[in-house]
């Protein structure tokens, strides 16, 4: 039984750097553009997005879906460029192991 009680310990710690983890990659930002960084999406480690930055020159009232389209790029860049931040960071903690619901 002590071998348990040494995992339990184990896990505990493994869990408190994780959570201490999570919190520092929410502080963490990653961009992404498009349109040849006209539409610019920084998000967090949370896959939040924190801010949106459109360059006059690609605003036209008469192409409002290109402007759509951009911005919608730049957000699925940037939330799968945050998605693959907090993956590697989780992949360096847990030595590669696939834990579900870590991700």
């Amino acid at each position: 039984m002590k071998g348990m009680g040494n995992m339990m310990k184990q896990a505990q710690k493994l869990q408190a750097k994780m959570m201490k983890m999570q919190e520092e990659l929410g502080e963490r930002t990653v961009e992404a553009a498009s349109g040849g960084g006209m539409v610019k999406v920084v998000a967090n480690g949370k896959q939040q997005v924190v801010s949106i930055t459109i360059e006059k020159e690609v605003v036209n009232p008469e192409d409002v879906d290109m402007l759509q389209d951009l911005i919608l790029a730049a957000i699925n860049d940037a939330l799968t460029k945050s998605q693959e931040m907090v993956s590697s960071e989780m992949g360096k903690l847990t030595g590669g192991l696939n834990i579900p619901g870590l991700m």
